[in-house]
C-alpha cells in the first residue's frame, strides 16, 4: 500500500494539468479507488483533491513569478478556462492573487511533494479480531452530519441528546445480532475523508435481516461480509480516535486487507455514566487485498 500511494503521488506530478485517472490507476496496482483515497487521506492528513490543488497551484506559481507567459495561458495550462476561476484557486492556496504574486513575487505557500514512508513502532496495540458476517440490518434514527476528525462531533451529539431515554431502550430491546448494543454507524463517508463533507449518522442497533423493525426508523442494508473488529478502550472519544488513525497508519500497511464500502460501526461495550471513558468495537468493512 505505501508503494502504490508514492506511485499515486508520481501520478500526480506527471498530470497536474489534468483529471488523476485514479480508477484506473488502482485497479493497476491491484486495490481500489475506495481503499487508495481512504489511506492517502489518512496518512497525508488531506484528502486527495487538495493535495493535487496545492501541488497544481505551487507549481503554477513559479510560471506565475517567471513571468515569461501571460496568466490566461497558465490558466489554461493548469486546466482552468479562465485566469478569474485560475485566480480563484490560486488565492485559494497561497492566501493572494496571481497579479500580486507577478508584481511582488509573493508571499507563497508551498506544498512540497509528498513521499509517504511507514516506520514500524508498534507504538500503538491493535486488539484485532476478523469476522465473517452474514448480511444484517441497521435500525435506528439517521441524520445527515459533517465530518469532524477530532474530538465530539457536536452534531451527532445533538442528534444523540435529542432522542427520548424511552427510545434507547426500545432500540435496545430491538438489537438481536452482532455487533451488539447502542451502535454509532457512520455510512456514505466521503472516501476521501474530507473534514466538513457529509457523512450519514445513524444511532440504532444490528438486526437479522428477517427481523422486521418499526416503520418509524431508518434502516441501512448491510450486505454478508468480512469485518475487522477493534476493541479500544480509554479516555472516549480519544483513544477510539487515535485508533481508528492507527488502522491506517500501523494496521491496514502491515496487513493483508483493505477497506471495502459499507458503514464504519462503533459498539460502545461500557461506558463511565459521564462518558469521559468507554470500551468500544471498531467495526470496518474489509476484504483481501
Amino acid at each position: 500500500m505505501i508503494s502504490a500511494l508514492n506511485q499515486l503521488v508520481d501520478l500526480v506530478e506527471e498530470h497536474l494539468a489534468e483529471e488523476l485517472d485514479v480508477t484506473g490507476l488502482a485497479g493497476e496496482l491491484g486495490t481500489t479507488e475506495y481503499h487508495l483515497r481512504r489511506m492517502f487521506s489518512s496518512l497525508a492528513g488531506m484528502p486527495l483533491s487538495e493535495y493535487v490543488r496545492r501541488r497544481r497551484m505551487t507549481v503554477a506559481a513559479a510560471d506565475v513569478v517567471r513571468g515569461e507567459d501571460d496568466l490566461l495561458s497558465i490558466a489554461v495550462r493548469y486546466g482552468y478556462g479562465s485566469t478569474e476561476a485560475f485566480g480563484r484557486a490560486f488565492r485559494a492556496v497561497h492566501g493572494i492573487g496571481p497579479r500580486d504574486v507577478r508584481r511582488d513575487g509573493g508571499p507563497l505557500r508551498t506544498q512540497p511533494r509528498l513521499r509517504i514512508r511507514l516506520t514500524v513502532e508498534g507504538s500503538i496495540p491493535m486488539d484485532t479480531r476478523l469476522v465473517d458476517r452474514p448480511a444484517f440490518r441497521l435500525v435506528g434514527h439517521a441524520a445527515r452530519v459533517p465530518l469532524i476528525h477530532q474530538g465530539v462531533n457536536p452534531h451527532i451529539q445533538q442528534h444523540i441528546t435529542a432522542l427520548p431515554p424511552e427510545e434507547h431502550l426500545r432500540l435496545k430491546a430491538l438489537g438481536d445480532t452482532e455487533p451488539g448494543g447502542l451502535l454509532q454507524v457512520c455510512d456514505d463517508l466521503d472516501p476521501d475523508g474530507t473534514e466538513g463533507s457529509e457523512l450519514t449518522y445513524l444511532h440504532g442497533v444490528a438486526v437479522s435481516q428477517d427481523t422486521s423493525a418499526p416503520d418509524d426508523l431508518d434502516a441501512i442494508e448491510v450486505p454478508a461480509g468480512r469485518w475487522a473488529v477493534f476493541r479500544t478502550a480509554g479516555p472516549h472519544p480519544q483513544v477510539l480516535q487515535t485508533t481508528w488513525a492507527a488502522t491506517a497508519t500501523e494496521w491496514f500497511p502491515s496487513n493483508s486487507w483493505r477497506l471495502r464500502p459499507g458503514p464504519s460501526i462503533v459498539a460502545v461495550l461500557e461506558r463511565a455514566a459521564d462518558f469521559s471513558t468507554a470500551t468500544c468495537e471498531l467495526w470496518l468493512p474489509v476484504e483481501p487485498a
